[in-house]
Order: C-alpha cells, then structure tokens, then sequence
C-alpha cells in the first residue's frame, strides 16, 4: 500500500472542512483534505442549500469574523446574488433571501456551483492538497490516537498519515470509525432541488430559475434513527417521491414551464451524528459565556444574543489526535440546530483547523493544547477592518 504523510489531514470537504484546510494550511501546515465526491461544499453545494445564514444578532451587531465572514463575502464572487448593502455590498443590490427569514441580517444567497468554484480557489491560494473522489475506508491508530486513515481511488489503496487529523465529514465517520461514541437525532424529508418554474419564488435566481423545496417538518417525514445505509437510501427516494408527487399534479403544457433542473447530489440530511465531546452544548447554553470560547454563532431562527462554542466542544472523550468541525461537533437538541448551519460549520472548521496546526507546531494533543496559544491565533474575534 503506497504510503504519503501529512501534518494536518482533513476528512470531508464541506465548508467547516474547507474551511480547517485553509485555517491549517495558513498556519504553515503541511495539509491535505479529502473528499469522496467530485465536488467540495457539502450540503451547501452538492446539497444545493444555496442561503448563507446570518453572522450577527438580528439586532446590527456582528458576531462571527474570520472565515465564516471572508467565505460570506467570497460566495457571491459566482452568481447573480450580493452581500446585503448595510453589510458592506452594493448599493441596491440582490442579497436574494427571504425576507422574513433574514431582513436586515448579514446573510445572503449564493449559487451552489459558484461557491464551489470560489472554495476551491481558496484551498489553492492556501496550497492545500486537495483530493477529490477518494473514499476513506478505514482509520488507524495507537492506543487511542488517530494515526492514518486508509483511502482509495483511482491510484488504488493509499494509506494517508498525519500528526493530527480534523473530521469534518458530516456524519463523524472518521471519529466512528476509530471506535468515538456518537449519538444522532431526528431528521426530516425536505427536500431541496434547482427547478425551472413560471412562479415565483423565494428562492430565485432569475425570472424561472428557482430552489424549490419539498416536504414538511412532521413525523409523516421523519427518518428512523440511527441511520444507516438502507435507510439513508430510503431517505432520498422519499424525497423523490415527494417530488414526482409535485409534478405529477401538473398537466402537459404546465410542465413545459415547470421541471428539475439538478437533484441534490447528496442525502440532504442535517443531522446525522455528533461526537461525545469533551463539553456537549445544549439548549441551556445560549447565550452563555465560556472560558474557552472560539468564537460566535448567529441564531438563524431568530434574533438573540448568540451562541459561544468553547474548544472542548470539537474534541472527543475517547480519542487524541483529532478534532471535529461542523454538524458533527458536540451539540444536541436546539444547540444542533444552531450549530449545523454554514457559518457555524465554517466557524468551528476555522478553530479546528487553527488547533490542528498548532498541536503539530507544539507536538500536542488537542486535550493539551493551551487555549491562550489556539486564542491569540483564530481570526473568528477579530474586528472589520
């Protein structure tokens, strides 16, 4: 088996694992980042959940800096839609959310398949290692630290080392994989594709051209937990039942103007499974201050005060060597819900990045390494300019 080595080795291109591969790699690390699909992004891209939610309090205070505000400003760079005016956008321009959802919120839309475009110009004005179409089978380790992860693709079986690793897959795999405790939660079918229709929509980006989405949050649509391969299949049929069952109602000149343009092309599911961390934030936590904050969330849902994330909330009990970034950090309940959205994801990819090239600089475990070292470096406090 060819062998190659790493200091930081990201697992799942998303936007929190883009975002740990950039925030590493501007460290001075040595980092690759690996990606089973064609694609990087994740939900936000293959998914075609095109919104990028608020940074600030709903109240005009800003609350997350860093990545999560230099992706926001960059999403756009691809597409017909512009950071709203009173955040520093264009004057009169098309931010293209929902009104009731984010007025006058640091939020926007972006294409999916631009802000692919603009992440991957990012991995490589970092010098990032970037593999795509490479499906990690297996993860070793010593005693209870990550060592490498076996992988295969077109080369055939590689097995990848590094010094620390970040799981951003989603789903915690990696951290599975190794033997971590995780837990799930409920999720729904809702399905959102790209369609040309002759109503219209919300979720517009020309005059036909719209996300339309399916489904409602009620137990009809709930998905058995936990989750497994036949029923994440289960999961996207339904979704394209719901689908057929849209477009099934029109008649034949009415489905000359009304069709799928692009399916989704992973399970849009939001919540798969987070680590046992260290700390596992709940309900109770928002708008609590923590010690060891790495930065802010925005609610979504409504206005507040926002959401800390301490560090201990991306690593896990029962292992070293590894940190976890987005929807599969330690969160639960309403906490998921804040937490499993692009800017959160972007957030804790940043500080899980950040921290994964400092234990390799300071040959640390993240358990060790000294928050005042991992604070003085994250970009997720600073201020605009």
């Amino acid at each position: 088996m060819k062998e190659v080595h790493f200091d930081v080795v990201v697992c799942g291109a998303g936007v929190a694992g883009t975002a740990a591969a950039v925030a590493a790699a501007r460290q001075g690390a040595k980092t690759v980042i690996i990606e089973k699909q064609c694609l990087i992004g994740g939900l936000a891209t293959s998914g075609l959940i095109y919104v990028y939610l608020p940074l600030c309090d709903g109240k005009g205070k800003q609350l997350a800096y860093g990545l999560a505000e230099e992706m926001l400003t960059r999403c756009v760079e691809y597409g017909p839609f512009d950071v709203p005016e009173q955040w520093g956008g264009p004057e009169n321009g098309n931010p293209g959310c929902r009104e009731a959802l984010v007025q006058n919120r640091y939020a926007c839309c972006f294409s999916p398949a631009g802000f692919t475009l603009t992440l991957d110009k990012m991995l490589q004005e970092s010098g990032v290692d970037l593999w795509l179409d490479t499906l990690i089978t297996d993860v070793n380790k010593e005693n209870t630290r990550i060592t490498s992860v076996d992988a295969v693709n077109y080369s055939g079986k590689i097995r990848i080392s590094g010094k620390c690793f970040v799981d951003a897959t989603g789903c915690a795999m990696t951290i599975q994989s190794a033997g971590g405790k995780v837990f799930s939660e409920t999720n729904y079918v809702t399905p959102w594709i790209l369609e040309m229709a002759s109503d219209p929509s919300f979720f517009h980006f020309s005059e036909s051209l719209h996300i339309q989405s399916f489904g409602q949050l009620t137990d009809e649509f709930a998905v058995a937990q936990p989750l497994d391969g036949r029923n994440v299949t289960e999961f996207i049929r339904r979704g394209w039942e719901i689908m057929r069952n849209h477009y099934d109602k029109l008649n034949r000149k009415e489905r000359k103007y009304n069709y799928p343009v692009h399916l989704p092309a992973m399970p849009q599911i939001r919540k798969i499974a987070h680590i046992d961390a260290l700390y596992n934030l709940t309900e109770a936590d928002g708008g609590k201050v923590f010690e060891h904050s790495v930065g802010t969330a925005g609610n979504w849902y409504h206005p507040d005060a926002g959401w800390q994330v301490p560090y201990e909330t991306l690593i896990p009990k029962d292992l070293d060597g590894v940190l976890s970034a987005g929807r599969c950090i330690g969160t639960c309940g309403y906490a998921w819900e804040i937490f499993r959205v692009i800017p959160a994801a972007i957030l804790t990819g940043e500080a899980a990045g950040t921290a994964a090239a400092l234990c390799v600089k300071h040959d640390l475990q993240p358990k060790e390494l000294p928050y005042d070292i991992l604070k003085s470096h994250l970009k997720s406090f600073s201020q605009r300019a």
